[in-house]
């Protein structure tokens, strides 16, 4: 990685030859680990992680056939593919050459070694192995990347100095926590930050990290090996590590289990984490970016939050107002949200009547622009006209005021007394998911589906 000394494993059995390219690659800025045995060579290989192999393949309980060499490189590719093995030998044929290479070695050198066609061959095979392990890694990234349109936070004065001050924090890797309600766009101004700095060619990784079981998340976040539990068929390559070189949003952070928040102190402590199942420490560089609707220090304060963890993640604070806080907002977000919806849905609607507006405008919003969002899509889907009325709005599920519980439909009582109990319990999710005699993924669901910032 970027910034790091590249690390070296050394397998040969003879000292003089190990001494000497120690020697050499230490001088050539490697960080160099030589061992004397093939059985010491795969165990630091299952303990630790190195950016290429430099492996010989005759030992002395059988110094020609390369039989020991060849197990090895099997062994090292059984261990971790992505280990760019290169063997050496001074009793080089074709055979073995071939027979090396088709066991997963990615090149071949002879002694005497040229130091200088030694040290190329390294750097390449190095090279080459990091295009791959980024390759993995952005697989991952398309089937863990949850698209989020690059929407307007607003222009009211609260937003404009919000976007000043994302503008200062963004080029840093410090990181940074996102705070506010439920629903008003903390993952919009996630990704704002990402686009806007240094690592925006690297991956955006988001995780829900409330949202997930003890043991779900920690593979989620750092991945697991095959037969770590009953359903790992393979190895999986986690959040943390897909993050390497870009941004990793951690949501719904004031959630996240306790037991899960000493290993993220660790990794974003020192760069390293164990998947599950795994004795090898790996390592990455993801940049932190979480966000929460609930007020961490009383939650450090109940014993649900570490201490330690939150002066982690708060170098810098975005709070973020509620919808409510800013009404200025409301008409540029709603007319993007409309362009939005009326383009996906190919209907025939131009805009907003005056009443539209004006309903739109004096609405309470608990569920932010979450809410506003689903709402907008819910009236381009019904109107009949080329102009969105306050009757195609359908406001009235979600005010507070005037009207009686008894006159709502089913799912328009469903979302109030969500928002209701979300409201009393702070937006804790666990708590109101309690309180409403629901799981926390029911209540996750239900979130999602009235449009109340699951992602935010």
């Amino acid at each position: 990685m970027a910034g790091r000394a590249r690390s070296i494993l050394v397998a040969d059995d003879h000292e003089d030859v190990r001494e000497a390219l120690r020697l050499f690659l230490k001088g050539e800025g490697f960080d160099v680990v030589t061992v004397p045995t093939p059985a010491a060579a795969a165990e630091v290989i299952e303990k630790s992680d190195f950016d290429v192999a430099l492996v010989d393949l005759n030992y002395t309980r059988d110094t020609t056939s390369g039989r020991e060499g060849l197990e090895l490189v099997a062994r090292a590719q059984a261990l971790d593919p992505t280990l760019p093995v290169v063997v050496m030998t001074a009793w080089g044929t074709i055979d073995s050459a071939v027979e090396a290479m088709r066991r997963g070695a990615r090149d071949y050198v002879q002694k005497p070694w040229d130091n200088a066609r030694l040290l190329t061959t390294l750097r390449t095979q190095i090279e080459l192995a990091g295009l791959l392990r980024k390759s993995r890694r952005l697989e991952g990234e398309l089937a863990h990347k949850h698209c989020v349109d690059p929407a307007p936070i607003g222009d009211s004065a609260a937003m404009r100095e919000i976007l000043r001050l994302i503008q200062k924090v963004a080029p840093s890797d410090a990181s940074v926590l996102v705070t506010g309600e439920h629903g008003t766009g903390k993952e919009v101004v996630a990704r704002w930050i990402h686009e806007l700095s240094g690592r925006r060619q690297g991956p955006f990784i988001a995780v829900n990290a409330g949202g997930l079981s003890d043991g779900v998340l920690e593979s989620e976040l750092f991945g697991h090996v095959r037969g770590a539990f009953t359903d790992a068929k393979a190895d999986r390559i986690g959040c943390f590590e897909m993050a390497d070189e870009g941004t990793l949003f951690l949501d719904e952070i004031g959630n996240m289990p306790m037991g899960q928040q000493a290993k993220l102190l660790r990794a974003l402590q020192t760069g390293e984490f164990r998947p599950v199942g795994s004795t090898k420490v790996r390592h990455a560089t993801a940049r932190i970016v979480t966000a929460t609707n609930v007020d961490l220090v009383q939650e450090i304060a109940k014993g649900n939050f570490r201490e330690d963890l939150l002066y982690r993640l708060n170098t810098i604070e975005v709070r973020l107002p509620a919808l409510r806080e800013r009404p200025e907002d409301i008409p540029l977000l709603a007319e993007h949200f409309l362009k939005r919806r009326v383009a996906q849905y190919r209907k025939p609607v131009r805009g907003f009547s005056a009443g539209a507006l004006k309903a739109l405008t004096r609405h309470p919003w608990p569920g932010n622009v979450r809410e506003l969002e689903h709402v907008v899509e819910r009236a381009v889907l019904m109107a009949s006209g080329e102009e969105l009325t306050e009757e195609d709005l359908i406001l009235k599920g979600a005010s507070t005021g005037g009207e009686k519980l008894e006159d709502f439909t089913l799912e328009q009582a469903e979302k109030y007394l969500i928002d209701r109990a979300l409201t009393r319990a702070e937006g804790n999710v666990s708590h109101a998911a309690k309180a409403l005699g629901l799981s926390r993924s029911a209540l996750y669901r239900r979130l999602e589906h009235f449009g109340l910032g699951v992602r935010e």
